[in-house]
């Protein structure tokens, strides 16, 4: 392969990954996606030499693992305070929000989203405020969980170069 072509291409690797972690942050990037994108890119420009098939599956693996994550995380910890299903959508509405309003808002909106859900169904505010905190805790815990299982994929993958 040429050598510009090569340097392109290798550029294209360490930008996919690097968009790929963001996007374990941000909402609106499906980060996981873009971090397999630069490891199956990477594995193409070796002729899956270095990087292997089984690798490139086993980051397919942990990419559908960080993709249910990041659908489970939330409704789970609405779910665990037992939050109605008014709080759930409240969540998904402050989701969506949050991504216009910059990182404050993909941080807590989902949290204001559940709690106002929640007041609607039950009238409680004691009660929507621990719903709110329950569902943003199992966000937090749901975007750790993605930048870890992100940083595997990376380091499956660097391991497979230099190894």
């Amino acid at each position: 392969m040429e050598t510009a072509l090569a340097v392109v291409l290798w550029t294209g690797v360490v930008a996919l990954m690097v968009i790929g972690v963001l996007g374990a942050v941000v909402p609106v990037l499906p980060g996981a996606v873009f971090v397999f994108a630069g490891i199956a890119l990477g594995a193409w420009i070796d002729d899956f030499t270095l990087v292997s098939g089984k690798v490139v599956i086993i980051a397919a693996v942990l990419m559908a693992i960080s993709w249910l994550v990041d659908y489970l995380s939330g409704v789970l910890g609405a779910k665990r305070v037992g939050a109605s299903r008014q709080a759930i959508v409240g969540a998904l509405v402050g989701t969506v929000a949050g991504v216009f309003t910059g990182l404050v808002g993909v941080l807590f909106l989902p949290l204001v989203g559940a709690a106002v859900g929640e007041f609607i169904a039950v009238r409680n505010l004691p009660r929507a405020g621990s719903v709110g905190v329950a569902t943003w805790i199992g966000m937090i815990i749901g975007i750790a969980v993605k930048i870890a299982l992100s940083f595997m994929m990376i380091g499956l993958f660097v391991f497979a170069l230099l190894f």
